[in-house]
């Protein structure tokens, strides 16, 4: 997309925005500066090495021409790796930016991968049973806003996928607010917004991120997140708690495990 018209499309009023997505994403979305930074930002963050081993763990090894999506793909740290495994990958973001740099990488290493601008709440550019196995990591299904357009996200998974595909899917945990500082006082506010307001979920939280005001994040239980899978064909396989640190598993989940975790990675089929 030429760079006006990006332009023009960022200044696009709060009715006409992408079904799911908040005007605080809209901005993170077209912002230069965070994709063109983005690798520097997590370069020491230790999820990202967990969920690399994750991948390589559970997804079946790459067959001629197996496909895998990466769904908000961001600048292609997780899905290249799977390219240089043999894997053809697919880009899918709403971010321009980021799809360049994802873009330019695999040029760089010679590598095939196709890429999609495209809104993960429609995703009808997708053909049925076209995609092997799917990803969607670093907590990016609670970047959709509203419970109708998360089903709806995970439902086109469902959709792509081929019989016996693998989807992996990391999200963020409700109740690990209890542990953070200030996250008891949030974590009661939301349970009461919630409950009277039509407008705010159980798990919707809005914050400043790097310079970008009112970006939006939901956090999961773990009853939730495992029946909006189901509720959508996925039959979760593995789910892997993760410490305070996101960089291992929790050890001893059985003590509480579903307060005491981060999030979770959960490999589906």
């Amino acid at each position: 997309m030429a760079p006006d018209s990006l332009e023009r499309e960022n200044q696009l009023p709060s009715w006409q925005l992408p079904h799911g997505v908040t005007r605080g994403e809209w901005d993170y979305f077209h912002s230069i500066p965070i994709a063109s930074d983005y690798d520097d930002y997590f370069a020491h963050n230790r999820l990202f090495e967990f969920d690399a081993q994750i991948l390589h763990d559970f997804l079946p090894a790459p067959t001629k021409r197996s496909v895998v999506a990466d769904l908000g793909c961001g600048t292609g740290r997780a899905l290249l790796p799977l390219v240089q495994r043999g894997f053809h990958g697919l880009a899918i973001d709403l971010s321009e930016h980021m799809l360049q740099i994802v873009q330019e990488k695999a040029r760089q290493e010679n590598l095939s991968l196709d890429c999609l601008r495209a809104n993960l709440v429609e995703l009808d550019a997708v053909r049925d049973n076209s995609i092997d196995h799917a990803i969607s990591l670093f907590s990016t299904l609670g970047m959709i806003c509203g419970k109708r357009h998360r089903q709806r996200s995970l439902d086109h998974v469902r959709r792509i996928l081929k019989p016996g595909g693998t989807f992996i899917i990391h999200v963020h945990n409700l109740w690990f607010n209890l542990f953070d500082p200030g996250g008891p006082w949030w974590l009661l506010r939301n349970l009461i917004q919630s409950t009277f307001s039509r407008d705010i979920e159980r798990g919707d939280k809005s914050f400043s991120y790097r310079g970008i005001p009112q970006m939006f994040l939901h956090v999961f239980t773990q009853r939730e997140i495992v029946a909006a899978l189901r509720r959508a064909g996925l039959k979760p396989w593995r789910i892997i708690p993760l410490d305070v640190r996101r960089f291992r598993r929790l050890k001893n989940p059985w003590l509480f495990g579903r307060f005491r975790a981060n999030g979770w990675i959960i490999v589906c089929h």
